[in-house]
């Protein structure tokens, strides 16, 4: 006789009654139990280094010695660059110039005269803004010269950053405010942990193998709570995350690729040189896949658990066919989700491209879009192999077919 006890996936009185298979959950618990403690020997083992980490921030100067930024409230725009009929915008001497009023710093309450780029001063920039000015500090009997940085931004991010846990707060209540513990949650690991310990030296594949169990340990639990359905789409995605990590390390070196396409890889070596770019690849195809590798596998073991809820007297067959339909349509939008997401994120890169007079296929070889298309595939191949492992675990944890009673 098969052992079982009555685990609920939902929260609150109306939590339905769905009977797990004892064995299938000790086996997937012993094994949640390995990576866990894997994952907490790998963050002690990688953790990173915080003198070399101090000498590489020494090392990296933003900008030269004596040099600072202060923040200055727009005064007004001196003849904004006017846009020509075709969209292109025109230059003159003053074109862009804009007086400004520095809020810090030696000339405090000064106003100051700087030059902005086209692009800039016909984005809207006018009187009240607030600017931040690089100041050099007088040498050699010339004064004080300063020079425009960049627009602060803050206020509108903060209030748009608002309005957004505002809106999930009202729409998905508990659970999306938790959801939002949890990306703090990963934010932190990754700003603490992951990116320290890559300046450091560490392997690539190591840490984001590491950094991506601790965070999805946290996430998965804390966003939907603790259950065998929960622990069923964590193992999936355990196991998603180490398909996606293998297959990117053979495609990384089978492509020959270098890490190291775009000018912030270049910058980044001239001050990081330990930093092994391949893997840095390697862990940025992973991270990148941790979402909406989440994303398939919640749904993968809900749907289960909903259809054996629905019809206890489906075999295990059944009811892995039944939640493969609902994969395989997640699946289908999930691919050109990930690939409309790289579109429009490198929509900039994918017009200069256009304008090249070479064979697509050179341009598909380059570094840099070779490096997008691995990390593309690598992730996609994860995802979609993590669906049907996540299925089969899901539906070996509940219990099998059950006459259905009568109400």
């Amino acid at each position: 006789m098969a052992h079982s006890h009555s685990h609920s996936h939902r929260r609150g009185a109306d939590a339905p009654k769905v009977a797990v298979s004892r064995g299938p959950v000790t086996v997937l618990l012993l094994f949640l139990g390995v990576c866990a403690v894997a994952a907490v020997v790998g963050v002690v083992a990688l953790w990173p280094n915080s003198g070399t980490v101090s000498r590489l921030q020494d090392k990296a100067q933003f900008a030269a010695p004596g040099v600072t930024f202060e923040k200055a409230r727009v005064v007004k725009v001196q003849d904004p660059c006017p846009v020509g009929a075709k969209g292109e915008t025109t230059q003159s001497t003053s074109c862009g110039n804009l007086e400004a009023v520095p809020s810090s710093g030696p000339e405090k309450g000064t106003t100051e005269v700087v030059g902005v780029p086209a692009a800039v001063s016909t984005s809207g920039l006018a009187a009240g803004d607030t600017v931040r000015l690089m100041r050099v500090p007088a040498q050699a009997g010339a004064p004080a010269a300063y020079s425009f940085d960049d627009v602060v931004r803050l206020r509108p991010l903060w209030l748009l950053g608002a309005l957004f846990v505002l809106v999930v707060a009202l729409v998905a209540r508990a659970r999306g405010l938790l959801a939002l513990v949890s990306l703090a949650f990963g934010g932190l690991v990754l700003f603490r942990f992951m990116l320290p310990a890559l300046l450091s030296g560490s392997d690539g594949l190591a840490v984001s193998l590491v950094g991506s169990a601790a965070i999805m340990f946290v996430v998965l639990y804390l966003a939907h709570g603790p259950s065998i359905r929960t622990s069923a789409a964590l193992g999936g995605t355990l196991l998603g995350i180490g398909i996606t990590a293998v297959v990117g390390v053979v495609a990384v070196h089978a492509a020959t690729l270098s890490g190291s396409g775009s000018e912030d890889t270049a910058l980044l070596s001239a001050f990081a040189g330990s930093v092994s770019f391949q893997g840095l690849l390697t862990c940025a195809l992973v991270i990148a896949g941790l979402g909406v590798l989440n994303d398939v596998t919640i749904t993968q073991a809900s749907s289960v658990w909903e259809l054996r809820e629905a019809g206890p007297e489906l075999s295990r067959a059944r009811l892995f066919t039944g939640a493969m339909r609902i994969g395989r349509d997640h699946i289908a939008s999930t691919i050109y989700t990930i690939v409309f997401a790289y579109a429009g994120s490198a929509l900039a890169v994918l017009l200069l491209l256009s304008l090249y007079d070479r064979p697509v296929l050179d341009l598909l070889s380059t570094e840099s879009i070779a490096e997008e298309i691995v990390r593309i595939l690598s992730s996609g191949i994860g995802l979609v192999l993590a669906v049907p492992v996540t299925t089969a675990i899901a539906a070996l944890t509940v219990t099998g077919p059950t006459p259905r009673t009568e109400q």
